[in-house]
């Protein structure tokens, strides 16, 4: 389990990374987002006005957390294959001074993450909010990723050990 605390704005924000095969309360997850793994490399998606980031977002009503970040996958890097649960970031505003009780995310929340093995790559049309992809071996995600952090390092590594069980 990792721990970190993140400024969000003005919000300090508490975060831990559980590994779990399970998924937390539904009503409670703000957003699923995953590693994508092609051929020992990292799928990156260049989001519009956002930069280099891995696919994810939030939950379509009838849509469970899988079915969106499968989705979420075509979407932004036109990737489809088989994912695997790795567990959630709970997003814990309980020590957050400036949290609203009437605001559109819940005091303790839950970001799903999965692993994707990519089965196919499909055309890169760019018709979402991503301009393009890009495949990169795992020890160069800090030179993209400008906002890499303790808690991001936690899931790849879960993702990439998944492979080898």
């Amino acid at each position: 389990m990792t721990t970190s605390y993140v400024k969000w704005g003005e919000a300090t924000v508490k975060l831990t990374w559980k590994v779990n095969n399970f998924l937390p309360d539904y009503r409670l997850i703000t957003s699923v987002h995953g590693f994508c793994f092609y051929e020992d490399q990292l799928l990156l998606v260049e989001l519009n006005h956002r930069g280099w980031d891995f696919p994810g977002g939030h939950i379509e009503e009838n849509e469970t957390p899988e079915d969106c970040f499968q989705r979420e996958a075509m979407e932004e890097g036109y990737v489809s294959g088989s994912s695997q649960l790795l567990g959630y970031i709970v997003v814990d505003h309980s020590e957050n001074l400036v949290w609203d009780e009437n605001g559109k995310y819940p005091k303790v929340g839950y970001q799903v993450f999965y692993r994707m093995d990519i089965e196919t790559l499909h055309p890169f049309e760019a018709e979402y909010e991503s301009a393009q992809r890009i495949f990169i071996p795992l020890n160069e995600i800090v030179a993209h990723y400008p906002k890499w952090n303790e808690l991001y390092q936690a899931i790849l590594l879960e993702a990439a050990d998944l492979k080898t069980r």
